[in-house]
């Protein structure tokens, strides 16, 4: 007979309450997003108020630990350290004298932000193809209608895949970000919704039965109802629907195309101080909200109606400051992270991007990935390079001959540099490409160097002919 024994595990679960759900809310927004919120938040809230950017600064840097980072760089140069500044080297243009206003957010639909995610993850190339082919049914609410025999039907003519395996890669594109994604019904959306919290949240093992079935009646015969079929108490019920109702029925709606007029705000400005590289939040990302200095005076003299009215306000007001500290304190997190990790890219530009993922990120700054993923979603950072994506700071890797990995952005940039100085009355072919790069111990099959030449629009040998 086995005797009972306690037995310690290690596991990473999101506790979700209202206030993380706001923070993870705000994480995801864009900068211009965020702006708007703020003054919706404004206009709504009587107790809170715009705040001096000054004052910020200083309690920044009064606080522990802040160091050089709590203020913005003393005016960078973005010439400094040489002319490795002054080229390009696929890093971004430099856009030191273009207003911000000139620079236009680049589109990303749900695809592209699944198609991301799936090319840094840790699957095999067999994988990635069923995992694109995957992505490619999921609709624009995030859900996969189409069945699995016509996925297996869109990969025929390149192998043979069962429903099994299907399934064991689409339970990996559930896992990516936004949450909820790739689920063939509603009741599975909920669910994987409702992974994220913890098992003892108050609700949660009543809302997953009511995900399965249940929930469905629940227009037709209420809660009431439900708790009689159920032979639960009401308040039982009521308190798992108010869970599930808190959660998104149509996730893939949360990423959608940037509209045309757009513009890049940058979230974190990256600057080099005395040999070493720094970050900080740009000046817009700071709070610059606060709770209104009379609010004391204004619930004391209310009645008592009100002064309930105006107490609920405030703890919005509360919860607002806190996620607003929480987004700032997880974007500088990560973005310490990238520029510990990907220093070379800085300063050398895309030819020296290191294989990264999320899952390295989230690993070194302890958080989930999908939060890594909100983190850096739709968010820019101001360089000595200009201003660019802080997605374009990871890239799936591909092993070389030395026994390390190059990243398949800086492949590219070798692609594109052995193109540049051709000679344009033999340009090279994919195979010749392949060649060269083998020869310096990156080993890239032609179909792969065919492929990436593609990705960068760069025409065929063929087409690149210039004769005279």
């Amino acid at each position: 007979m086995m005797k009972p024994r306690l037995q310690a595990t290690l596991g990473q679960q999101l506790v979700m309450t209202p206030q993380l759900r706001q923070a993870i809310r705000l994480l995801q927004l864009s900068a211009v997003e965020l702006e708007a919120e703020l003054v919706q938040a404004v206009e709504t809230n009587p107790l809170l108020d715009w705040t001096e950017s000054a004052l910020e600064l200083e309690r920044d840097a009064e606080a522990p630990g802040a160091e050089a980072e709590a203020a913005e760089p003393p005016e960078p140069d973005w010439a400094m350290e040489g002319e490795a500044w002054a080229e390009r080297g696929g890093g971004g243009e430099r856009d030191d004298d273009v207003p911000l206003a000139e620079q236009v957010a680049e589109a990303e639909t749900l695809h592209d932000h699944l198609l991301w995610q799936l090319h840094l993850s840790h699957l095999s190339p067999r994988d990635r193809r069923i995992g694109v082919a995957v992505i490619e049914a999921i609709d624009d609410d995030g859900y996969l209608r189409e069945p699995l025999d016509s996925i297996a039907a869109a990969l025929r003519d390149e192998f043979a895949v069962g429903q099994d395996e299907i399934v064991a890669v689409l339970r990996q594109v559930q896992r990516f970000d936004p949450v909820g994604v790739g689920a063939r019904d509603l009741g599975e959306c909920l669910r994987l919704q409702l992974e994220q919290y913890a098992e003892d949240t108050p609700g949660r093992a009543l809302a997953w039965q009511l995900a399965s079935g249940p929930l469905e009646r629940l227009p037709k015969i209420g809660v009431a109802g439900l708790a009689a079929e159920l032979r639960r108490d009401a308040a039982e019920v009521e308190t798992a629907v108010q869970l599930l109702r808190s959660l998104d029925p149509r996730p893939g709606s949360q990423v959608g195309a940037v509209a045309s007029d757009t513009y890049v705000a940058p979230d974190v400005v990256i600057w080099r101080q005395h040999g070493q590289w720094r970050v900080t939040l740009a000046e817009g990302m700071r709070p610059r909200v606060t709770i209104h200095r009379g609010y004391e005076s204004m619930i004391q003299r209310a009645s008592a109606a009100d002064a309930s009215y105006l107490r609920g306000h405030l703890q919005e007001a509360r919860w607002l400051l806190k996620s607003l500290e929480a987004r700032g304190e997880t974007l500088l997190k990560v973005a310490r992270c990238l520029i510990r990790q990907q220093a070379a890219f800085l300063e050398f530009g895309d030819s020296a991007l290191r294989p990264l993922t999320l899952r390295e990120v989230a690993a070194e700054v302890g958080l989930h990935e999908s939060t890594v993923s909100r983190a850096i979603a739709r968010k820019y950072a101001r360089t000595p390079r200009g201003t660019i994506p802080l997605r374009a700071f990871f890239a799936s890797g591909i092993e070389t001959g030395a026994g390390g990995e190059a990243s398949s952005t800086a492949i590219q940039a070798m692609i594109r540099r052995l193109i540049e100085s051709e000679n344009p009355r033999k340009p090279l072919s994919d195979a010749r490409l392949a060649e060269t790069l083998k020869a310096t111990g990156v080993p890239v099959a032609r179909r792969t160097v065919a492929k990436y030449r593609e990705a960068m629009s760069i025409p065929s040998s063929q087409d690149r002919i210039r004769i005279g």
